[in-house]
């Protein structure tokens, strides 16, 4: 679970919040001169980046309190939190972290007389034990 630290009460568990979608969302000025696609494009299109992303959440099960929070999408870390109605402060972005490749998966278990040779993940038949070579 995340700790979310809460501008007023500190960190807390992730389960005493709700999230509220993206933060910085301005309200249109005219909302009943927009089009039916133009109220829909602000009501339900928001941004999806991956790293760092500005958020409203509601401490729900504490002080009740709107706040936003900066939060790396790609690590789910938490970078900063501030209260609703100020500025988003300058974070350092998201620790850069290189994609190494993952290991090949083989596609069933290794069986006993069987072995993975890890510098190729080729499998291949285990040495035969006690042949005296």
């Amino acid at each position: 679970m995340l700790l979310i630290p809460c501008p007023w009460c500190g960190p807390r568990d992730e389960a005493e919040f709700h999230y509220g979608g993206q933060a910085h969302v301005p309200y249109p000025e005219a909302p009943a001169s927009l089009t039916d696609e133009e109220w829909a494009r602000y009501l339900f299109f928001r941004d999806n980046p991956r790293g760092p992303f500005a958020e409203r959440w509601s401490h729900a099960a504490g002080c009740r309190r709107w706040f936003n929070a900066v939060r790396d999408t790609s690590t789910n870390e938490i970078l900063t939190v501030y209260r609703v109605g100020e500025e988003r402060p300058e974070t350092v972005e998201a620790r850069s972290v290189a994609l190494q490749p993952r290991p090949a998966i083989p596609a069933r278990p290794a069986f006993e007389d069987e072995v993975v040779q890890a510098d190729t993940g080729v499998r291949g038949q285990s040495p035969q034990r006690g042949s005296g070579a």
